[in-house]
């Protein structure tokens, strides 16, 4: 929505939705956007605790830019209508895991996503220039060898464009546990692969170590800042989950905690609980009201009881390659937020870094779109190939692929458990719709780049390689089935950050 309106208001705009203008991860986001915004904060801290999350993938150059447009994006939000948080007449500001102080921008106490997209859709619904078209599917990009030409919806139309802005979200229905909503089916990076385009970091999926460990798929979130303002994770032994494997103890990095979580409620054969017990229930309530309700809805009270958690596929660090204008591999298409992969968040994003990227590859994306475009990111191409769907049920593949990806591709991973993983996603026949057959194309290449990519490292933990190996400090692209070394992130800029700070 936010490239949408940037470019309608020079260009003519088609918007296609396969749900409802809105509907998608970005309402359900609670925590906010970070922005060094602070007076104690700076641009140069914001990009080293996001480097560092990103445990040696993070494009240090990225960072830098997307870091340093964060303060103007969210006021171009508040100028759209986002009435954010304040505190003392100023922005106020939380803090959440692997942030080395408070930066996160919120609206609604935990509501960010809802406020933001209100706000956006508004917008979206009244600019003359914007032309919608919900519960629509595009199926496939139409490409020639000078790029793309045009788009197939899903009841046969052909839509004509030289310029295409994926920002389709993310692939969390991969997995049998995900906080994604049930949209998540890796649309745009099936697409983009079709059609041509390199993907990258396939391997890297982020699981939020605090879903509400309650119901199914989709799994409430018991959002990063409630353990920012103080929630503690405890085993059903009534122990401290992070006391001594990570310094920052809750608030480490997503993957780490993550793991924590997912070990000690496997060696306990019980959920790990969160608590926030020890605090005024006041002000945890008036804090955090959507959690709060979500708690309540299942008869939880989150202010004094504890809350079962399990970590879930929240997102996708990988998807379409792109540059910092957010063109793909292919002339006329782009990419931005969740399903595009640009190197910010390498392998582990960091909190609240997500509704950020959206917003400056949105401008960033419209700009170059404006301009006419460019030449492609650097990166290989392919041939495209056609969709190919066939007549297994779609409820049950989607069922299977969770099922086997949760097992064999999860928070834990070998060698042996993604050869069968692969070996299942290949024998499985190939759904009728186009959705799944999406679903079940990405999961096939997830598993690929995790078994390529033979050490640990962020959120891809390899059990037969626990160690992380500094040589393969290098981003991987797919051009089909082809892995394409980008090369490592680890460049002099990174060292010079660091020394700045």
């Amino acid at each position: 929505m936010f490239a949408a309106l940037r470019i309608a208001d020079h260009r003519d705009v088609l918007l296609v939705t396969k749900a409802a203008v809105g509907e998608g991860s970005t309402a359900w986001a609670q925590g906010g956007i970070a922005a060094a915004v602070g007076p104690e904060d700076t641009v140069t801290a914001h990009v080293v605790d996001t480097v560092e999350a990103g445990a040696g993938l993070t494009d240090p150059m990225v960072a830098s830019v997307v870091c340093a447009d964060a303060a103007r994006r969210v006021s171009d939000l508040a100028d759209y209508g986002v009435h954010f948080d304040h505190a003392n007449g100023s922005l106020a500001l939380a803090r959440e895991g692997a942030h080395s102080r408070p930066r996160v921008v919120h609206a609604g106490g935990d509501a960010t996503g809802r406020h933001v997209t209100e706000a956006l859709v508004a917008q979206v619904r009244a600019h003359r220039h914007i032309a919608i078209l919900e519960r629509t599917s595009v199926i496939e990009l139409l490409v020639n060898d000078a790029g793309v030409i045009g788009v197939r919806l899903g009841n046969g139309t052909i839509v004509a464009t030289s310029r295409v802005v994926l920002a389709t979200g993310g692939s969390g229905h991969i997995f049998a546990r995900t906080t994604n909503p049930h949209g998540a089916t890796a649309d745009g990076p099936a697409l983009a692969r079709r059609a041509g385009a390199a993907l990258a970091d396939m391997e890297m999926v982020q699981f939020h170590p605090t879903a509400l460990a309650v119901g199914t798929s989709p799994l409430g979130l018991i959002s990063e800042a409630v353990r920012g303002a103080g929630g503690m994770l405890f085993d059903a032994d009534g122990l401290p989950v992070m006391q001594g494997v990570h310094p920052m103890g809750d608030l480490g990095p997503r993957d780490v905690v993550a793991r924590a979580v997912w070990r000690r409620a496997r060696d306990t054969g019980r959920d790990v609980v969160m608590s926030m017990a020890h605090l005024d229930p006041n002000r945890v309530r008036a804090r955090f009201p959507e959690v709060a309700a979500l708690c309540a809805a299942h008869g939880i009270d989150l202010a004094t009881d504890p809350v079962p958690v399990t970590p879930a596929a929240h997102y996708a660090m990988g998807g379409v390659l792109t540059d910092l204008s957010g063109r793909s591999t292919v002339p006329g298409l782009w990419a931005v937020g969740e399903c595009a992969c640009t190197g910010l968040h390498g392998a582990n994003r960091l909190a609240s870094n997500g509704l950020l990227e959206a917003a400056a590859l949105g401008e960033r994306a419209a700009a170059d779109v404006v301009a006419g475009g460019g030449e492609p990111a650097p990166g290989p191409r392919v041939d495209p190939t056609p969709l190919i769907t066939g007549d297994a049920d779609g409820a049950a593949v989607r069922a299977e692929v969770a099922r086997l990806m949760w097992a064999g591709c999860g928070l834990e991973r070998d060698a042996e458990g993604l050869a069968i993983t692969a070996g299942a996603l290949d024998a499985l026949l190939l759904p009728a719709d186009p959705e799944t057959t999406n679903l079940l194309e990405v999961a096939r290449l997830v598993v690929r780049a995790a078994d390529a990519r033979d050490e640990s490292r962020g959120a891809h933990f390899r059990t037969d390689f626990p160690a992380t190996d500094p040589v393969q400090a290098r981003r991987i692209a797919w051009a089909g089935d082809e892995p394409y070394d980008l090369g490592t992130a680890a460049h002099g800029l990174a060292t010079a950050i660091m020394e700045a700070a």
